[in-house]
């Protein structure tokens, strides 16, 4: 039994080591491959009936206001909107003890301070994406569709707490 089992084991390492040997002198050696160089390199056309979409949406101007009232709805999608981008470093209470911003220095921001409060929306939102401590990166990471919304709930935030806040 034990010498059956060897002999199959030897058949199946004959066999490898066979294909092996045959793909290393018949396999493709890449001797028809395509050499571009940087300034040989041509863009490629975009697809036919594509609509050209704007990368990255610009900040708004710094006296630009937000267009989104003070609803109860629209204050619930900025809690989401911060609980999913801000929460993390700025904390559930806005007060900048967030598990994450504990660890930096300086510390993130207080956003129930007055001076945030008194901000233009349009400053606001820049600041929220371009601040300090934020890199821009923000611009990319937070979709501006829910720019506003965080605006709106970091400025009405002390008046519109619930009571489970």
């Amino acid at each position: 039994m034990k010498k059956k089992y060897i002999i199959g084991l030897g058949i199946v390492v004959i066999l490898v080591l066979a294909a092996a040997a045959y793909l290393l002198f018949t396999g493709p050696h890449m001797e028809q491959q395509e050499n571009l160089r940087t300034f040989e390199k041509s863009e490629m056309l975009p697809p036919p009936n594509s609509v050209p979409v704007e990368k990255f949406p610009t900040l708004p101007a710094v006296n630009e206001s937000n267009r989104l009232k003070n609803t109860p709805e629209n204050f619930e999608r900025g809690r989401v909107y911060y609980n999913y981008y801000c929460v993390f470093c700025h904390g559930v209470g806005l007060d900048g003890n967030g598990p994450v911003g504990k660890s930096y220095v300086p510390k993130p921001a207080d956003l129930r301070v007055d001076t945030i409060k008194n901000q233009a929306d349009g400053r606001l939102v820049n600041n929220m994406l371009t601040g300090v401590g934020h890199t821009p990166v923000l611009q990319r990471v937070i979709p501006y569709k829910y720019w506003w919304y965080l605006c709106l709930y970091v400025k009405n935030f002390q008046y519109n707490k619930s009571p489970s806040d």
